[in-house]
């Protein structure tokens, strides 16, 4: 049975947070780069549709943008509140780091936000697309240097341990362009493109069930289903090269996503499986005989490391590590298959007018947030129990005296204000897609409901 310490409740809370915080940026990123384009091709062609949807999706953004910032000033506060041990001994590491992300990109985004929201009519045309294109490029910068922290807590390079026991870094470019940071954050850009994509076309196919002339709904799902058909492939390339990077980084993570007990040559493939770790064995797998080889070494009989490799007490928590990754890989693929069928349905000009194509599209709507979540769960979780990668243990990064009552009463808090305050930016978020929506079915024109 758990046993609900401060260390175990100080997890869930950063854990809760960070789920909260994620989802919004991430949706931030993309449709930052997706106003760009609207507006882009606003300016190029001359056709209403393109800034009537640029007006509307802007609203989503202000939101997502403002709430993703909320949650993120909450998880810095908990480096001091729960980890103020991590934030002594790594403070000289990721302290710059994260202030160059507030320097370099939200004052960046904050700067040129106001222009981006409040401008249209104010300032030229093109100053106002440079504004939009700045605010995108500052949603990248940020995730630059966030995914920067969080590579180098999985791969730490550059740094020395002075006597004291404190990190000082030594080189800052290798502190930066850590081993894992270029796969990480082209995998985190690409699922934030394709998280938008998916939302955006869900909501452009919901309205074309009922309305299958709305254009703009017609140009919703087609610059989504160009997104998908492309993007979604090389994110699957980009994953398999991250995969063949933890390998060489951090195996015993591969080896909890792949729930291989024992060193294998030939290691098969475990589609399902029940993993045990009080008994280090699966109860239940279905294995594919050496797919696993032949994906991470290359080799059919390759040989991959099982988890007994490890001492017990380095191994993380292995089911969640396990099904995380599958959850996933699921949906990536799920993304492939409806990118490829709509690409086909666009070249036959079928896209508009197949109800049951658009039904697939609004089933996965939320199917970006599941898969980056998933990921999250296991970048995070698979390196446990390390906050920074064979260095520093969590357990031993919580802040002194910190009382179980204190972090569970936080933990309370934090779940009765999210409830309020982001159960209120999305259901607004709802409320502006359902007026959208009801406008479109009533046949009125995007120029005539935006303008």
């Amino acid at each position: 049975m758990l046993h609900l310490n401060a260390l175990i409740l100080s997890r869930v809370q950063f854990a809760f947070t960070v789920s909260f915080h994620i989802i919004f940026p991430a949706l931030s990123i993309g449709l930052a780069s997706f106003l760009m384009v609207l507006e882009g091709l606003w300016l190029k062609t001359g056709h209403v549709v393109y800034r009537n949807l640029y007006k509307f999706w802007v609203k989503m953004f202000a939101i997502s943008f403002g709430l993703g910032v909320v949650s993120g000033v909450v998880m810095s506060y908990q480096f001091g509140t729960n980890w103020s041990v991590f934030s002594d001994i790594v403070g000289g590491v990721i302290g710059p780091l994260l202030g160059f992300e507030v320097l370099t990109a939200f004052f960046l985004e904050s700067s040129f936000l106001g222009i981006m929201l409040f401008g249209w009519g104010r300032v030229s045309p093109r100053l106002h697309w440079l504004a939009t294109s700045i605010v995108a490029f500052g949603t990248v910068l940020s995730a630059f240097w966030i995914l920067s922290v969080n590579s180098w807590m999985q791969t730490p390079a550059g740094f020395t341990i002075m006597p004291n026991g404190l990190f000082e870094p030594t080189n800052w470019l290798s502190v930066v362009f850590n081993a894992s940071f270029p796969y990480r954050f082209v995998h985190m850009l690409m699922g934030a493109y394709l998280t938008t994509a998916f939302f955006v076309g869900g909501i452009g196919a919901l309205i074309l069930l009922y309305n299958k002339k709305s254009l703009a709904a017609q140009v919703m799902l087609a610059m989504s289903t160009l997104m998908a058909a492309i993007v979604t492939p090389l994110q699957i390339l980009a994953g398999d090269m991250h995969g063949l990077n933890s390998l060489e980084h951090q195996p015993l993570k591969v080896a909890a996503m792949e729930g291989l007990w024992d060193t294998e040559k030939g290691a098969g493939l475990r589609v399902v499986a029940w993993p045990n770790q009080a008994q280090e064995r699966n109860d239940f797998e279905v294995v594919i005989p050496h797919l696993s080889s032949l994906i991470l070494t290359h080799s059919w009989d390759g040989e991959v490391l099982g988890l007994k490799h490890w001492p017990k007490e380095d191994r993380p928590p292995v089911m969640i590590v396990f099904w995380a990754f599958r959850i996933m890989v699921g949906i990536g693929f799920l993304m492939l298959g409806l990118g490829a069928v709509s690409a086909a349905a666009y070249f036959f000009k079928k896209l508009y007018s197949w109800s049951w194509l658009h039904r697939c599209w609004v089933l996965m709507t939320p199917a970006g947030f599941a898969a980056i979540l998933s990921g999250w769960f296991v970048t995070e979780v698979g390196r446990q129990p390390f906050l920074v990668y064979g260095y520093l243990r969590t357990r031993d990064m919580l802040t002194p005296s910190l009382a179980t009552a204190e972090v569970g009463w936080s933990l309370l808090s934090f779940f009765v204000v999210y409830s309020f305050v982001f159960g209120a930016g999305i259901f607004y978020m709802g409320k502006l897609i359902r007026k959208k929506l009801l406008q479109e079915i009533d046949g009125q024109t995007t120029q005539e409901v935006l303008s």
